[in-house]
C-alpha cells in the first residue's frame, strides 16, 4: 500500500519492451516476433523478390526483432537449439531446401 493506494501484484508485466516474468522467459515473445516478422516476409514478397533481397530484409528487420534487448541475456542450451532451429527454418524456406534433402546447418549457412 503506498499514499492508501492498494498495489495489485502481478506474476508478469512488459517495462521497456522487456518481459518480467516468473513462469515465461522474455525468448519466448522474442521468438514469436521473429517468425511472424519471417511469415511476413515469405507471404508478402514469396516469389516478387530475389533470395538476396529477401535474406538483407531478414538481417536488418527479423535479427534485429531477436536481438533486441539480449546483450545480457544468459541462454540456457534448449533455448539455444530454439534459436537456431527458428533461424534455420526460415534460411531452409529460403533456399528451397526441405529436410527430406538432409543439408546439413553448416551447408545451409555457407549458401547464403
Amino acid at each position: 500500500m503506498i499514499n492508501d493506494n492498494i498495489i495489485e501484484q502481478v506474476t508478469d508485466f512488459k517495462y521497456l519492451g522487456y518481459r518480467i516474468s516468473e513462469y515465461k522467459s522474455d525468448l519466448e515473445d522474442k521468438l514469436q516476433t521473429y517468425n511472424k516478422i519471417n511469415r511476413a516476409i515469405r507471404r508478402h514478397f514469396g516469389k516478387q523478390m530475389n533470395r538476396e533481397t529477401k535474406l538483407r530484409f531478414h538481417n536488418i528487420r527479423a535479427k534485429a526483432a531477436l536481438k533486441f534487448g539480449s546483450e545480457a541475456l544468459v541462454l540456457k542450451k534448449r533455448e539455444e537449439q530454439r534459436l537456431e532451429a527458428a533461424q534455420m527454418k526460415f534460411l531452409r524456406h529460403l533456399l528451397g531446401i526441405i529436410k527430406l534433402d538432409k543439408e546439413k546447418n553448416q551447408c545451409i549457412r555457407e549458401k547464403t
